[in-house]
């Protein structure tokens, strides 16, 4: 078998109001012939619907967050099918156990399962992710996972299914037959049929086990710049967000929360608030007090009226101070190094906790009545949100209907355990029943009861020969690290990486690109320190080291060839360097900085050069690389949670900051095609950018940024 063909294992297809839906999977065991769009509880993922007018609805197991995922699996589909672009729409699936996340191992995986056992494999996977409720948009799994082992699978499997059936309409071979822009072909005779007119013949027809894929050479639909089907409903502003939703005789609830982490709530006058005009309710909860009142905004004034008194669960001495003075201490001193005959390059970096503050602000409506409820909310994960909301309400899953709604950003913040949210929404709601209530987070709710990207320190030791070539790198971390975040891929003849146990009560959760964004700064500061240390280029010293790691090496060449590296440049301006891989992506960033004698910084170019196996849509794609480079930037230059008094002291935008328009830089991206199993695109592209600015800050004025974010550091 061919390299671009896959064993798979496919459900069925099934008629659907006079069209063809077909099931796919390894995810189960045998043939099945249930679908979960007739109303039937199988266990498969029907994905693929052909109806009688000719359009193919692609159902998509992801939710759409402003990455594009849903038009990018769409375009999987369609190309194997050979459906006709302008005939391919796209709806998220439902919040049901038969949309668990099946091939999320498979992302980490890759090819690498032997054959015979990929489908116990995704079976197991699958039961798994029915069991814990993992319905997941995230860690860059939606095109590397569900895309080229689902979505490309289904669609070859429709188009040899509808090609069978027309094959048995002109009485020919199938192999006569070819399927093209929606419609199967007989050219010998000249006749065909669109594939609205083969979907009930389709549908009855067996269903191939292991349908061929195209080969890549062949795609026309793939490979291309496709617009994204969530953006014109966004443009027109008929897109519903979860702050957007609405019912009938909605309430709406504003709450407070303990403000030190795990606090509890002592008590409360709920009297001044419900005098209010237009307040229903002063609802009390372990952890909050919450407002219930006929518009948000009367919510909003009438809990600003109580004073309620929380407990700080014995965590009030806590301070970002204290954390990081526990960090140091449990580094401990410097790594060892070779001391006979070398140099030793040490250094201490340090990483604040970070909100991830999308644009939309936490909102879930929930409705409860009797024994059953309903609820509405964005979430990255709509099967754990369901049973957060079950939990919540004491209820079985079965009776929580899940409906989600377009999210407004997410980057970690609603993923599967992090959706205190719905939880919190799903218990007030309860309080009110039967009637339907909206709580909706506040901005100062949103930065100050985050799950925060971990603050975290490393202490590194590296030796140098007298050459200049380094003989060993190694690293003492606190706050956090994987195997694939401490990942260095160079020609390095020791390299030791150790975590330490510091803890502290912060809550923390994953945030854009996880560990790898914290420790894509330390190590690719720590390697440029040597490389200055041993007085050669950085560029030059990085592509000495990657002679055993091709693809490293291209995407480093590449990139300095972008930047122009070498140029001489005006005084008070730098280039750096920095390259990491994460979720299967290599990524080499450059950065163009100019300092101004008073220290001004000013970020005027980012080239980025992306080998992330294959590309799905260009426009996307490259959106995604430019986005993460902007989310990174903005988290080097000016973000920061800082902890007094056991709190987070920032509370809105105007002391969590972001970079604005103005302090964006150009950024150019180009895609290396590779041999490698596709890898992500919504976070490898952060990892880099801290280091290749500080870097560059170095290279224009000497100094050396090692604790993030640049704000308040001396550049001149």
């Amino acid at each position: 078998m061919r390299r671009w063909t896959r064993r798979a294992f496919i459900g069925t297809g099934t008629l659907v109001g006079g069209g063809f839906v077909l099931g796919v999977a390894g995810v189960v065991l045998a043939p099945s012939r249930h679908s979960v769009v007739s109303g039937d509880a199988g266990e498969l993922n029907t994905w693929i619907t052909v109806t009688p007018d000719n359009l193919v609805t692609v159902l998509v197991p992801h939710c759409e967050m402003g990455q594009g995922a849903q038009t990018a699996l769409a375009m999987m589909a369609a190309e194997e099918m050979e459906a006709a672009w302008d005939l391919v729409r796209v709806k998220e699936a439902p919040a049901l156990d038969a949309y668990a996340s099946a091939y999320i191992l498979r992302a980490f995986t890759g090819d690498s399962i032997p054959a015979p056992l990929e489908r116990a494999v995704d079976y197991g996977t699958y039961r798994l992710a029915r069991w814990y409720g993992l319905q997941v948009t995230g860690g860059s799994t939606a095109v590397r996972a569900t895309g080229r082992y689902g979505m490309c699978v289904a669609g070859a499997a429709a188009k040899e299914m509808l090609i069978a059936a027309a094959a048995d309409r002109f009485g020919v071979s199938a192999s006569e037959c070819t399927a093209k822009s929606s419609r199967v072909v007989h050219e010998p005779s000249g006749r065909s049929a669109s594939f609205g007119e083969l979907a009930t013949t389709a549908a009855g027809g067996p269903v191939p086990a292991h349908p061929v894929l195209k080969h890549p050479d062949t795609y026309t639909i793939r490979r291309t710049a496709r617009p994204r089907f969530d953006i014109p409903s966004k443009v027109n502003g008929t897109v519903i967000y979860g702050i957007d939703f609405t019912v009938p005789g909605m309430l709406y609830a504003a709450v407070d929360i303990a403000p030190v982490f795990g606090g509890t709530l002592l008590s409360v006058d709920a009297g001044p608030a419900e005098a209010m005009p237009g307040v229903k309710r002063v609802v009390q909860l372990e952890e909050a007090v919450a407002v219930v009142a006929d518009s948000y905004w009367r919510a909003r004034q009438a809990l600003a009226a109580l004073t309620p008194r929380f407990d700080d669960a014995g965590h009030g001495h806590v301070s970002s101070a204290s954390i990081f003075s526990a960090f140091d201490a449990a580094l401990g001193a410097a790594p060892d190094m070779p001391s006979t005959g070398a140099t030793v390059v040490t250094a201490d970096y340090r990483v604040p906790f970070l909100a991830h503050a999308a644009m939309e602000p936490l909102a879930c409506t929930a409705r409860v009545v009797g024994d059953r409820a309903d609820v509405w909310a964005g979430s990255q994960d709509p099967l754990n949100a369901r049973a957060t909301a079950a939990k919540a309400l004491d209820l079985d899953v079965e009776q929580v209907s899940f409906n989600n709604l377009m999210l407004g950003g997410g980057f970690g913040r609603r993923l599967p355990f992090n959706l205190d949210f719905i939880d919190m929404g799903a218990r007030i709601a309860k309080a009110m029943s039967p009637t339907p209530v909206k709580l909706v987070w506040s901005r100062e709710n949103d930065i100050q009861h985050d799950y925060y990207r971990p603050a975290a320190m490393a202490r590194f030791s590296g030796a140098l020969d007298t050459n200049g070539t380094p003989l060993a790198v190694a690293s003492h971390y606190a706050g956090g690290g994987d195997r694939e975040s401490v990942y260095m891929p160079y020609a390095i003849g020791s390299k030791r990486a150790e975590g330490r146990e510091a803890p502290h009560p912060i809550r923390e959760g994953p945030w854009r690109s996880v560990l790898n964004s914290q420790h894509g700064f330390f190590k690719e500061s720590f390697i440029d320190e040597m490389a200055h240390a041993a007085r050669k280029d950085p560029y030059l010293f990085r592509r000495e080291l990657l002679s055993d790691q091709p693809r490293f090496r291209a995407v480093l060449e590449r990139v300095a060839a972008m930047a122009g590296w070498g140029n001489p440049l005006p005084d008070g301006e730098g280039r750096g360097i920095a390259i990491t891989e994460s979720f299967g992506t290599i990524v080499g960033e450059v950065a163009h900085v100019a300092v101004s004698s008073d220290g001004t910084l000013r970020v005027r170019d980012v080239f980025a050069a992306v080998d992330c196996g294959d590309v799905v849509n260009i426009d996307s794609a490259t959106a995604q690389v430019e986005g993460g480079i902007v989310f990174g930037l903005s988290a080097a230059m000016v973000g920061e949670i800082t902890i007094t008094d056991g709190r987070v002291a920032e509370r809105n935008f105007q002391d969590h900051r972001m970079i604005h328009l103005s302090d964006a830089p150009r950024i150019s991206v180009e895609f290396i095609r590779s041999d490698a199993h596709l890898g992500g695109l919504g976070e490898p592209c952060v990892p880099p950018i801290a280091a290749a600015v500080t870097n560059a800050i170095f290279a224009a004025t000497g100094v050396r940024v090692r604790d993030l974010p640049i704000k308040g550091q001396k550049l001149s």
